[in-house]
């Protein structure tokens, strides 16, 4: 059992307070070839993961969607064609260099969102105001996901939904490829792309120590979400959860 006073980096533990520090200085690091990585590191799929959860989010003309951890867009971007001029989709990340990459990037295409530099465990919005919340890949990131959570829950509106992609356990007659793959081959693509092994290193590494699908679906419970389910996509390289506000 963890140390209260420590959490996870990786397979490091460090001081709570330190966490969100360690975490800024990976994506400070990567910010400007994230998307570039994650095309390369997936083969692609990643997009159509995202492709997949806005399907299943049932996001309607006129909805208010908040993206949390939204980093570079891609995802906000897919929600604001969804909800249309009457509605509202806020993009929203805790890191700066992040968040100026997908604003600057969704200038360049056109699309016009509000953003905010926030952190996922103290939401500066209102009680009941989205319809939908969505993650994509940084729950694993957040050093108290049960606040995060509980967060999200409280700006939903009843019968609003939350949707978490993220990377989950794999199916065990592939673990052992994907975990080459991960340690082997993922860091190197980092220190090529973006000069940075030791950042993807990180990526692999906090992966193993989220929680399984499983766990993470017994979690959302725990702070109050109804109907929790989950897809794993890729052999469980990814699951997404959904879950509701009643």
């Amino acid at each position: 059992m963890n140390n209260p006073e420590t959490t996870h980096f990786g397979y490091q533990e460090v001081p709570v307070g330190d966490k969100a520090r360690h975490v800024a200085g990976v994506f400070d690091s990567v910010a400007g070839r994230y998307d570039l990585m994650n095309d390369l590191m997936s083969a692609g799929l990643h997009r159509l993961w995202k492709t997949f959860a806005v399907a299943r989010s049932g996001v309607r003309e006129g909805w208010r969607v908040l993206d949390v951890a939204g980093g570079t867009g891609d995802l906000a971007e897919a929600f604001a064609g969804k909800v249309g001029e009457r509605g509202q989709v806020w993009l929203t990340d805790i890191n700066n260099a992040m968040l100026t990459v997908g604003r600057d990037r969704l200038f360049d295409q056109g699309v016009m969102l509000p953003v905010a530099q926030c952190d996922a465990e103290s939401l500066p919005f209102p009680d009941e105001y989205f319809d939908c919340v969505s993650v994509a890949f940084g729950l694993r990131n957040m050093t108290h996901k049960d606040r995060a959570l509980a967060e999200m829950l409280r700006v939903l509106r009843p019968g609003g939904r939350v949707l978490i992609l993220e990377f989950a356990r794999v199916w065990k007659p592939l673990a052992p490829f994907y975990d080459f793959y991960s340690f082997q081959v993922i860091p190197r693509l980092g220190r090529w792309i973006t000069d940075d092994e030791a950042s993807y290193r990180y990526l692999a590494e906090s992966i193993r120590v989220h929680p399984d699908q499983e766990s993470l679906k017994k979690m959302m419970e725990q702070v109050g979400f109804d109907r929790v389910d989950y897809y794993n996509l890729a052999l469980g390289v990814v699951a997404l959860h959904l879950g509701f506000r009643f």
